[in-house]
């Protein structure tokens, strides 16, 4: 009688940390999405040395603003105004190849631009050391 109380208290101990460690996982997300998508539009009103301003820490240690605004520049002119973006998936990770261990949600959009009608954005924020989520890394294809 005990073995099958302490089975079931483990079954149930085992499904309310499952239920805790994907609320964590989903409020992350959802906390990432939303700086990811106040990020895009500085991206998308042509903001791009205040969006170097907003973004993680780890990506001003990699591109000084300068360097973002001359690079970003001409693909964003490339593509031209935006159309419609929509979240086509965002994945909670604590690591990432070449960045150091944190907390990270790797989100792709599905994006439509003037003279790109079909576009993945993936835009990755992470938890800066402060507790906020910025982006820390930006990829379209």
């Amino acid at each position: 009688m005990m073995k099958k109380f302490f089975a079931s208290a483990l079954f149930f101990l085992i499904i309310i940390c499952l239920i805790c460690t994907h609320s964590i996982a989903g409020e992350a997300e959802e906390d990432a999405l939303k700086a990811a998508e106040e990020w895009l539009v500085l991206i998308d009103t042509n903001e791009y040395g205040l969006s170097w301003d907003n973004a993680a820490e780890l990506f001003k240690k990699a591109i000084t603003k300068e360097q973002w605004e001359e690079a970003i520049r001409p693909i964003k002119s490339a593509m031209g105004d935006l159309i419609s973006r929509n979240v086509k998936s965002a994945r909670y990770t604590d690591s990432l190849p070449g960045a150091p261990d944190g907390e990270y949600v790797v989100i792709q959009f599905s994006t439509s631009f003037t003279n790109k009608k079909t576009a993945i954005e993936t835009v990755t924020p992470m938890k800066d050391p402060d507790g906020k989520w910025r982006v820390s890394g930006y990829y379209i294809k």
